[in-house]
């Protein structure tokens, strides 16, 4: 019997299983996932924490729900993989493959940043993982006065809008809670605007300003002075907080720089297009651990897993993967008081206003706060847990498209 092992049960591995399972015969094509982790986390959800939105029960589901019959599921930690031989090993086994699938997403390197652990999750917290989240939560319950700063270290990073998002939410927070105007929230990023697009860079900058929040562009974070309570830039520039909300340096899986699979930031190199390894035979990779120039995000990884299904299919009919991935990504950007801002785009188009996904009809707003947008963005859990993760084709769902997106007005502004 022949083997496709997938490294990671997080949404891109666990959809990859599904769509595998569907197609491949089972007294033909042995489908094994490894995993260290039994619990499957809702991470768009983490976000919301701090806000007591959501709690960390909201978030978390057993894994093994979603794993469907007929793929095993294997407890382990891998440290190495052997594309040569075909082996993956794991602290408790060795486990060979004929094709693999690399879906061991991306881990926050705090330690990356001189002086950042030196008060971690005291006055300088995340939101990118449960507990840091959860330590959020205790922090801004009760925060009244002063400085709130959030950095982008660098990129890439898990979910591009996320930080966006969390600046709009806590002026929303702090605004109902009677306090916000004893709070400065300031965005410190190394792009040079509020997102790396420029026409939904100059919208969503917009909103900003609206909101009272600056954004200082085009920053590259050298250290943390946590005595002092400032960030400084390579060229010798301060932030002053009283509390930093981080987005550390994102590194691939470990087990990706032991094997000599990875760039310098543990992600593989990947065809842009196909999502086959480059520089190795019989691997795709996906979602996270991939260095493709798209979003880190669960739509992205979604998009990705059709691809990724469809070609590891094509080889072993004998066929050449076809280039089908475009870069898609669909992602809600909360806004505060209940709305929310849509963005659709891929390698080509940036995020353009419009309607979605229908022309003239939406129902949602392209680079537009609405309520509707908001509630597409809280219903996205359910369709997350119900339909995703259980390989259910969504609703509307279409690539990439330029029908109703307004382009041509925006670009000569």
């Amino acid at each position: 019997m022949k083997k496709i092992v997938i490294l990671g049960s997080g949404c891109a591995g666990t959809m990859t299983a599904v769509g595998l399972r569907k197609k491949l015969s089972e007294s033909e094509w042995d489908i094994t996932i490894i995993d260290n982790d039994e619990i499957h986390h809702y991470q768009p959800g983490w976000l919301f924490i701090p806000f007591g939105v959501y709690t960390a029960a909201d978030c978390q589901k057993p894994k093994r729900e979603f794993i469907p019959k007929g793929v095993n599921f294997i407890f382990d930690e891998v440290v190495g993989v052997d594309p040569a031989q075909r082996t993956v090993e794991g602290k408790r086994g060795r486990y060979n493959y004929d094709w693999l699938v690399v879906a061991s997403g991306c881990r926050i390197m705090p330690g990356e940043v001189e002086g950042m652990m030196d008060d971690w999750h005291g006055d300088i917290h995340d939101f990118y993982t449960l507990e840091g989240a959860q330590a959020l939560h205790e922090k801004m319950k009760y925060f009244k006065k002063g400085r709130v700063v959030l950095n982008i270290a660098e990129l890439p990073y898990k979910c591009p809008v996320a930080p966006l998002e969390f600046i709009f939410m806590a002026d929303w927070f702090f605004k109902v809670n009677g306090v916000r105007e004893n709070i400065e929230i300031e965005l410190v990023t190394p792009v040079s605007g509020a997102f790396t697009k420029p026409i939904a860079s100059r919208i969503l900058g917009e909103i900003a300003v609206k909101k009272n929040i600056t954004v200082t562009p085009n920053w590259d974070i050298a250290q943390v002075n946590a005595e002092e309570k400032t960030i400084e830039s390579h060229k010798g520039e301060k932030v002053p907080y009283d509390l930093l909300i981080s987005i550390p340096p994102n590194f691939g899986a470990q087990f990706i720089e032991n094997s000599g699979m990875g760039d310098p930031l543990c992600f593989v190199n990947t065809d842009h297009f196909t999502l086959r390894a480059k520089d190795f035979e019989n691997i795709y990779v996906i979602g996270d651990a991939t260095n493709v120039p798209a979003s880190k995000a669960g739509a992205v990884a979604h998009y990705e897993s059709e691809t990724v299904i469809e070609n590891i299919i094509r080889e072993i009919d004998g066929q050449e993967p076809k280039s089908t991935f475009d870069g898609h990504a669909t992602c809600f950007i909360c806004s505060g008081y209940e709305k929310a801002v849509l963005i659709d785009f891929n390698y080509k188009y940036e995020p353009l206003p419009g309607k979605f996904p229908f022309p003239g009809l939406g129902p949602f707003s392209l680079l537009g706060d609405s309520y509707l947008n908001y509630w597409g963005k809280m219903m996205f859990k359910w369709v997350y847990w119900n339909m995703m993760m259980r390989g259910v084709e969504l609703p509307l769902e279409q690539q990439m498209t330029m029908a109703g997106k307004m382009r041509h007005s925006l670009v000569t502004e």
